[in-house]
């Protein structure tokens, strides 16, 4: 397969999309029920992200059709993902989709990850030739934006784990959205917060990467919050104490792919979604070093070395098919 998004990887990507934003079943839903009245199917619950096994991987599924729409306008699925849109963001169901974030047992649903995937998807639907998609989808946007508003300040210590409840990788989604509505005071707190979760962060080890079911590494992807979030006169000392000994190949584990023995098991599946996570990682900050930083190269190469163990598995099976194209993507067009 191909290093880089081009039109047949797009192709072949929306098609995976297409076929599951909407597939139902199975399903696998966090679902707090206050009485019995709440005992209801996934899609009377969520009107537009019922799909893709579960509400986040659906958010970013449509993130990824939205992102190889604005990339691939001529596609061959372009209007079958213009036509998905103009059926699914509509007024209506995205008051279903904020009803369901009012329930008071909906506090901490999605808290972060699905979080930051809405905000990336609010943000893709900015650069859309149909401005009416993120127009209406905008109740949903703001809510979420009013619940890290809410989250952040109470939020004493950062998560660091490798899965859904990572804070950093939440943060970073998040900021291209404030980037892209131009929210200022938003981005303030996304910076502020990084700062006082990592900023006196150094010589990272690593430990325990990886996990048996991460498909974030919890050290890449904290340099790659505060490289999104912090100027690079800033970053460029941090990254150094952080990670001392990138010349050297250390800390080791970040360098070797992670091994996948069952891709029909959900947990070990998402370590396709690891190597998919920290290539897009590698590859963003290796770009933040000057051209003739010799890390560069090393960073670079660990980036292709996980590309190349994740690519072939991101369709097969059902359990990483239904969201690891979008991980795909970043990868592809860090």
């Amino acid at each position: 397969m191909s290093r880089k998004l081009d039109a047949e990887t797009a192709e072949r990507f929306a098609q995976i999309a297409l076929g599951h934003v909407r597939r139902e079943f199975p399903n696998h839903i966090l679902h707090g029920m206050e009485g019995a009245e709440d005992v209801a199917a996934p899609s009377m619950l969520h009107p537009i992200f019922y799909g893709s096994y579960d509400w986040h991987s659906c958010v970013h599924g449509y993130w990824l059709l939205a992102t190889l729409l604005r990339r691939f306008p001529d596609m061959p699925a372009a209007s079958a993902i213009q036509a998905l849109f103009d059926a699914m963001f509509v007024a209506d169901k995205v008051a279903g989709e904020c009803a369901y974030f009012e329930r008071p047992s909906a506090r901490g649903y999605e808290r972060p990850y699905g979080w930051g995937w809405l905000l990336k998807l609010a943000a893709e639907l900015h650069a859309a030739d149909n401005p009416a998609w993120g127009n209406t989808l905008a109740p949903l946007t703001d809510r979420i934006v009013r619940n890290f508003h809410t989250f952040l300040p109470l939020a004493t210590y950062p998560v660091r784990v490798g899965t859904h409840f990572n804070t950093a990788f939440a943060l970073r989604l998040a900021a291209d959205y404030a980037e892209a509505a131009g929210d200022q005071a938003f981005l303030t707190l996304l910076h502020t917060t990084a700062l006082r979760w990592y900023g006196s962060d150094s010589a990272c080890p690593a430990w325990g990467e990886p996990s048996g079911d991460d498909f974030l590494s919890s050290t890449l992807i904290e340099a790659e919050c505060l490289h999104r979030l912090m100027p690079a006169s800033d970053f460029l000392p941090w990254f150094e104490c952080f990670l001392p000994e990138i010349a050297l190949r250390r800390p080791a584990t970040l360098f070797s792919p992670a091994a996948v023995s069952d891709r029909s098991d959900g947990k070990i599946a998402h370590l396709d979604g690891l190597n998919l996570s920290r290539a897009w990682c590698w590859r963003s900050l290796a770009r933040a070093l000057p051209a003739d930083d010799p890390r560069r190269a090393i960073m670079e190469t660990a980036a292709l070395h996980h590309l190349d163990a994740a690519l072939p598995h991101v369709a097969g099976d059902y359990m990483g098919e239904h969201w690891l194209a979008s991980f795909a993507v970043l990868a592809l067009e860090a």
